[in-house]
């Protein structure tokens, strides 16, 4: 059952082509708003786009979650995944991957593409898609509880806001920490790991709270 509600979450989102594609065109216009901004030059470009990227992403990724628990709450579908023979943990983890995979994984792919074309020094590439990829997995599950407490609301999302900004900055912080490291040809294993640590945590005990919550609102 976990699997089909896997397929049926990708499904629907490919069928609504802007919800997810909206993202990442935000995501692309604000770092290539950058050079615009601050100027074209080479050595100014590369010092903000660590930066630039992860702010850039965090933006696009509060962009992405509002709506992940909206319209089955409205429609009714949640009422019913919930008397599912399954835990609602694992539907709460199954639906932030289905997210995940389809926002957070091409979030992490064009940052890795903007970081190029804003002069990020090339050994820091892989490190920014690295903590990219530990960043928006964190990202996700942390908005899936935003999206949680603020599904029962009709225009909840500058609430959500709000509520998952505060969580979102540490990931913010190391992420950029990572990335600048790696640029200036230091190790990064540090803020990684940290990154690391916080993905796994949040992976682990984020999808408990969510639940509860959503057991909670559809009461």
């Amino acid at each position: 059952m976990l699997k089909a509600l896997l397929w049926r979450d990708l499904l629907l989102t490919y069928r609504r082509r802007g919800e997810w594609l909206l993202p990442l065109v935000f995501l692309l216009g604000v770092v290539l708003l950058f050079p615009l901004a601050i100027g074209p030059g080479e050595k100014t470009l590369s010092q903000v786009a660590a930066g630039a990227g992860w702010i850039a992403a965090l933006l696009a990724s509060l962009l992405a979650v509002e709506r992940l628990f909206r319209e089955d709450y409205e429609d009714g579908a949640q009422s019913l995944l919930l008397l599912a023979p399954v835990s609602l943990y694992a539907m709460v983890q199954v639906r932030v991957l289905a997210h995940w995979l389809v926002t957070g994984l091409p979030i992490s792919v064009l940052s890795m593409l903007l970081g190029v074309l804003l002069y990020l020094p090339a050994n820091a590439i892989p490190v920014l898609l690295v903590a990219m990829l530990l960043g928006t997995i964190t990202f996700a599950q942390l908005g899936a509880l935003g999206a949680a407490l603020t599904v029962s609301l009709g225009r909840g999302g500058l609430l959500m806001v709000f509520l998952v900004l505060p969580m979102y900055v540490p990931v913010l912080i190391f992420g950029v920490s990572a990335v600048e490291q790696a640029a200036g040809d230091w190790a990064a294993t540090g803020p990684l790991a940290l990154l690391a640590a916080m993905a796994s945590l949040a992976t682990a005990l984020a999808p408990l709270a969510t639940a509860a919550v959503l057991r909670v609102v559809s009461d």
